[in-house]
């Protein structure tokens, strides 16, 4: 089971684990932080060595119209209605310090995009109990999904981004669920099956046929049989009040008009969907995430509980990984390279585990409060590089 210690029980060294936390802290600071807030947590074997939380969870009052000019115009903090304490800087209405919300280890985060490996979890438990067969066809599991009938896609196709549909569908344009819902049913691939192409719809068809073949919502089967088994009682799909924020939602730089966000779902097509969907929706914390990664590198088991056997752990994280990425330098840093697996979320969020060093790193940032940027990986990156660089050689301290 996992426990804080000292960097050198983890078999990590502590100058590099100190330099992770200073440069994750740094991220969080000036007019234009990367991000608001962040925690971090890394570790080694069953030792958490680094478990700190930077910034705020909610900093913003709201997004600056304009933020070439600091937040000028519609973006003052009168237009934004939150009183006269508020003050426009960078790329937002910044809240008076006495009602900010400081970050905590403790505060949820919405995944985003590492909701996905839930999702895949659940798939390939399905698949260890025969139920799923990663080869047949999707049609086959659920026929209401008739573009993949005609196009033979496979649920391998799905899981790993090859079945040639487009990154995204604009669901949430739609009236109603059952209109999205035939949306996603007859969405037809525009690309090449069989060549890579990351895409939420893929997620999304996988959970149709989960659903299907269980009888069973998502949310139901990752709680039953991923989140409720290890003790992740953090997790779970929204509302979850007590989240870090994210976005101002409004246009032209967001698909909705929905204000600040605070534990409801970011993305928009997972709202549209009632907030549980395959790709997007779940929240959760680090500490919570780290007991999924210390369950997948013990090969499926946590203390007593065992979500998958070692055979079908490995299945998924072999290169090229289903569901997960697999030695990605892009945001792994030098953990790339022996077989580290994770995700990153569009709100700020990532994972990585690494199985040839048994090391662990969740970083967790609220980087589209107030509003969405250009993508930036650095502090990423060099989160995983300086994690790598502290691996000190040897066993690390005993396994759970």
């Amino acid at each position: 089971m996992l426990r804080p210690g000292p960097a050198d029980r983890a078999g990590l060294d502590a100058d590099g684990l100190r330099r992770l936390v200073r440069d994750v802290r740094a991220a969080t600071r000036g007019p234009r932080p990367w991000c608001a807030g962040a925690v971090v947590l890394a570790g080694r074997g069953p030792v958490i060595a680094v478990e700190e939380a930077a910034g705020w969870a909610v900093r913003y009052a709201a997004a600056a119209e304009d933020t070439g000019r600091g937040g000028a115009g519609e973006g003052s903090a009168e237009a934004a209605g939150v009183g006269a304490g508020a003050e426009s800087v960078g790329a937002g209405v910044e809240l008076p310090p006495e009602c900010r919300v400081p970050m905590t280890t403790a505060t949820p985060f919405d995944l985003a995009s590492l909701t996905k490996l839930f999702t895949t979890v659940a798939a390939v438990q399905q698949v260890e109990r025969g139920a799923l067969d990663l080869d047949r066809p999707v049609a086959r599991y659920a026929p209401e999904c008739t573009a993949a009938a005609r196009h033979g896609l496979t649920v391998r196709h799905l899981l790993t981004h090859t079945s040639g549909l487009r990154p995204e569908l604009p669901l949430y344009e739609l009236p109603d669920v059952p209109a999205r819902l035939r949306a996603l049913r007859t969405e037809a691939p525009s690309g090449e099956i069989g060549a890579y192409v990351y895409s939420d719809l893929n997620m999304l068809l996988l959970q149709q046929v989960l659903e299907r073949i269980t009888g069973r919502r998502l949310d139901r089967l990752i709680r039953d049989g991923i989140t409720r088994p290890l003790g992740m009682t953090a997790t779970g799909f929204g509302p979850c009040p007590d989240a870090a924020a994210t976005e101002d939602q409004r246009r032209p730089w967001a698909k909705a008009d929905r204000g600040m966000l605070r534990g409801e779902v970011h993305d928009e097509n997972a709202w549209a969907l009632g907030g549980v969907a395959g790709h997007a929706g779940l929240f959760s914390t680090a500490r919570d995430l780290a007991v999924l990664c210390r369950t997948l590198l013990c090969g499926g088991t946590y203390g007593t509980a065992r979500i998958l056997g070692p055979r079908h752990v490995d299945l998924m994280l072999a290169p090229p990984g289903l569901g997960f990425a697999v030695d990605k330098p892009w945001f792994m840093g030098e953990l790339a390279g022996g077989g580290a697996a994770g995700h990153t979320g569009f709100t700020g969020t990532s994972l990585v585990l690494d199985p040839a060093t048994d090391t662990f790193l969740i970083l967790l940032a609220n980087t589209v409060h107030p509003r969405r940027r250009p993508l930036d990986n650095g502090p990423r990156v060099r989160a995983a590089t300086t994690l790598a660089r502290a691996v000190v050689a040897g066993p690390c301290g005993g396994r759970s």
